[in-house]
């Protein structure tokens, strides 16, 4: 039995993706705890800690050969992975201004649906595979599967601007004190569109993860992303940390790091808190991929709307969505049902192609016992 028939378990991978959508959407609320500091103090602390000290750390410990694997990788396949990963720190700075401006439950919906719809169909097609979404039943119940999760999050698009014509400013205000939509919508399709790239950069990096399985000592199937998840993330801490310490010396606010009047250590623990919280749902995502077999491509827009399902949800517990029409209400329950079909149906997509996998070979060996 070779390996991937030994790790592929659909259900498992949509599980585990379910849960990275989980940690993209409650990621967020330990910033809430952080007093007395600038966004760029606390979005810079976020940085340090989800995009480079708990992905290293897990990769070190979960893939003994990752610098090794690093150092023999293609230099233009690591150069690509951390571009996307840049590319994702230019949108990823502006998803903290997406959510002061629209909250949480609508601004992760518009810029995950974004994000989801680019990032599932853009990496199929920039590495000739698109044929894979055709063709089989388990492609066509892939492609299903991201539709009914695009309609989903149209859905929910609708509750959110169905809300925005129903409530007055100061009931918007009650549950998002800056709320704008206008101006959280253009940031939430940048954002969206630039964060996309993130998709790119860790389903970019297949010569990596082949190396992290061959290079001694051997990374196991479930843990061979991790070389690529740390080159993609460093991508983005460039990025991110350069931004914030330019604004800290713009709008001199590099003196947060020692305020008497900050509570300084839990400032540092829910700012690393809300990074290492980020960092699990890209976590999820490369572990999960191995559990889906040919359907991979698929964790994406799982992935996205997960996060989707579960910020509306708690866009709910926040009270976003109080005092809205039952029409609206009505959209957003609708959008959340085929949000939760979208999963199911990425998880029979993946039943789908692993018997396609073990159907010939049942063939070939009734066909030998026929022989015999």
């Amino acid at each position: 039995m070779n390996e991937t028939a030994q790790v592929t378990n659909p259900v498992l991978g949509v599980t585990i993706f379910a849960l990275g959508g989980l940690a993209g959407a409650v990621f967020y609320l330990p910033f809430k705890k952080v007093k007395n500091w600038a966004w760029e103090s606390y979005w810079l602390v976020y940085a340090i800690f989800g995009l480079l000290i708990v992905p290293w750390l897990l990769a070190l410990f979960t893939s003994p050969n990752v610098i090794a694997v690093l150092k023999q990788a293609p230099g233009r396949q690591v150069l690509y992975c951390a571009m996307c990963g840049a590319m994702w720190g230019v949108g990823g700075l502006t998803w903290g201004l997406m959510i002061r401006y629209l909250g949480v439950g609508l601004g992760l919906a518009i810029g995950c649906g974004l994000c989801s719809a680019a990032g599932t169909l853009i990496p199929p097609i920039i590495s000739g595979n698109l044929q894979k979404l055709f063709g089989t039943p388990a492609g066509y119940a892939s492609l299903a599967g991201v539709v009914v999760s695009l309609l989903g999050i149209v859905l929910v698009g609708m509750a959110g601007m169905s809300k925005e014509n129903e409530l007055p400013d100061a009931e918007k205000k009650k549950a998002v004190a800056e709320y704008n939509f206008k101006k959280g919508l253009i940031v939430a399709i940048f954002s969206g569109l630039m964060s996309s790239a993130m998709s790119f950069g860790l389903q970019g990096g297949a010569d990596i993860e082949k190396l992290a399985q061959t290079v001694s000592p051997v990374t196991s199937a479930t843990w061979r992303g991790m070389p690529v998840l740390v080159v993609v993330l460093f991508g983005g801490f460039i990025v991110n940390a350069t931004w914030c310490i330019l604004l800290n010396v713009r709008n001199k606010t590099g003196g947060d790091y020692c305020r008497t009047d900050a509570p300084l250590f839990l400032n540092l623990v829910f700012a690393g808190l809300a990074g290492a919280i980020w960092c699990s749902q890209f976590i999820c995502f490369k572990t999960g991929e191995p559990a889906m077999g040919k359907m991979a491509y698929v964790g994406w827009a799982v992935l996205m709307a997960s996060a989707i399902l579960f910020s509306t949800l708690l866009g709910i517990l926040l009270g976003e969505w109080r005092g809205t029409s039952n029409r609206t209400r009505t959209l957003l329950a609708a959008g959340l049902v085929l949000l939760l079909l979208s999963s199911v149906i990425a998880g029979y997509s993946g039943n789908l192609a692993e018997k396609q996998n073990v159907a010939p070979k049942a063939d070939l060996a009734e066909q030998g016992t026929a022989r015999i």
